[in-house]
């Protein structure tokens, strides 16, 4: 897996790892990552005004179709980690980059990707190209 992009479209948030995350090994079980990309998917979707809500509202549904990750060092319980998400592809589908890291040194913990595509609520057909409801929110139109 490629080195994340940066892009004009990202946010980050900071958080404490917290015991319920941990597995028997004292490390966040690797099914947690998923739920620290939405946790930063969201923040990214509330800076450019575009979160599930107002998914909703504009007629379209998002669902994740590709989710790639690569665990490269774990974290542990209270440990700081800074969540880094980036919007890279935009035109057809909506992917974003992830970046975990350790907020104290730095330390690469966790890469991943997303890719979500617009379907229309109404006819529940996927859109091959992204609605201009996402670039509006880009401020691309």
């Amino acid at each position: 897996m490629r080195k994340p992009k940066e892009s004009r479209w990202f946010a980050e948030v900071e958080m404490t790892v917290q015991f319920y995350d941990l597995d028997p090994m004292e490390i966040v079980w690797h099914g947690n990552y998923v739920k620290y990309l939405e946790v930063v998917r969201c923040a990214l979707l509330d800076k450019i005004g575009y979160n599930y809500p107002q998914m909703k509202a504009s007629g379209y549904a998002w669902p994740v179709i590709d989710m790639h990750l690569r665990y490269v060092a774990p974290a542990t319980f209270g440990q700081t980690i800074r969540l880094r998400a980036d919007i890279v592809e935009w035109e057809n589908c909506l992917k974003i980059d992830y970046l975990i890291t350790d907020a104290a040194s730095g330390r690469r913990l966790n890469r991943a990707t997303t890719t979500m595509v617009a379907v229309d609520i109404a006819t529940k057909e996927m859109c091959y190209v992204s609605p201009p409801v996402l670039l509006e929110k880009l401020g691309i139109l």
